[in-house]
């Protein structure tokens, strides 16, 4: 699933266009808080979580589940977002998913007098005092990033895109970033359709985002049902100057029934932000048909599916 990632100076306003992605995009928002609970594994101790967060070098230690924590934490979390889309603030989940073509990595920044008045905004402190507080952030995170993966947090190269929020606001910023988003998702979506082979499913397989991608796939040729993987990007939101804010790929198109079929989870949460955009879409686009599919229906969509094998009308 798509991942964007979020580096940023204390008080560049990077926490709130984070939060906005988030809500915007409909996925789940993961901070470095949150990973350290999550994703160390189950063998993990309430001595290891406290030192994971609070020492860097710990993550270096062996993990009883084989491994440094470090790597245990990278293989839990990419394995994670096989199936949920999420937005990633710090602990340098720019590196972890550097190269992957469904990611984006974002550097967020704001010059220091504007980081200076916001701090002083925020926490009511003095301008001296905000100065020390955010040097000391920008030493804690260099350092950290340093440590844990040999990196400089501040290299261009690490990002796709890096943001100045010294004039913008952070819902201007999170406009940006999603229309970047959605660009680079429409020249991926181009870019097979153009590969050879790509409008022919049964002979070839495109590489797929999840398991249960794959799995239907096969579900799909064994009834010899021709299909189209992400054949489409559907515009659902704009902003007032006509840009669009949210889109929508369906995972397959069903050439036999003029169908699109969307893949969930039975998560509650992801499956009602899936539902969400079918229903705006069905809205936006009368003529288009659309069905979301959960994991657990494949058995009884099977069924469904063999009637139509037999040469009878099949509804989906």
């Amino acid at each position: 699933m798509p991942v964007i990632t979020i580096s940023r100076q204390m008080c560049s306003l990077g926490d709130e266009i984070a939060e906005g992605l988030s809500s915007k995009l409909g996925w789940e928002l993961i901070t470095r808080k949150s990973l350290l609970s999550r994703f160390p594994g189950e063998s993990a101790t309430a001595y290891d979580l406290r030192m994971l967060s609070e020492s860097a070098k710990y993550l270096k230690n062996p993990s009883r589940e084989g491994g440094t924590f470090l790597e245990v934490i990278t293989k839990n979390l990419l394995r994670y977002v096989e199936d949920h889309p999420a937005v990633l603030v710090g602990f340098g989940s720019q590196i972890i998913f550097s190269g992957r073509e469904d990611a984006l990595n974002i550097r967020i920044f704001a010059p220091a007098e504007t980081r200076i008045a916001r701090a002083v905004k925020q926490f009511r402190v003095t301008p001296e005092e905000a100065k020390t507080m955010l040097e000391s952030a920008e030493r804690r995170q260099r350092r950290f990033v340093s440590t844990v993966f040999g990196a400089d947090i501040s290299e261009p190269s690490l990002y796709h895109f890096m943001l100045n929020t010294g004039n913008l606001s952070a819902d201007e910023a999170v406009a940006a970033v999603m229309a970047l988003n959605s660009a680079r998702e429409s020249r991926r979506l181009l870019s097979r359709e153009d590969a050879p082979g790509v409008t022919s499913r049964l002979s070839e397989a495109p590489v797929f985002k999840t398991k249960s991608e794959a799995e239907f796939a096969r579900l799909l040729d064994m009834y010899r049902i021709e299909w189209d993987y992400e054949p489409k990007t559907f515009p659902i939101e704009w902003d007032s100057e006509g840009n669009v804010t949210l889109a929508f790929s369906p995972d397959f198109y069903l050439r036999k029934f003029d169908t699109y079929i969307e893949l969930t989870t039975m998560n509650q949460k992801y499956a009602a932000q899936k539902n969400k955009k079918a229903k705006k879409l069905r809205e936006l686009y009368p003529g288009v048909n659309i069905k979301v599919v959960f994991k657990n229906d494949f058995n009884a969509l099977a069924e469904r599916l063999h009637i139509g094998r037999e040469d009878r009308d099949v509804s989906l």
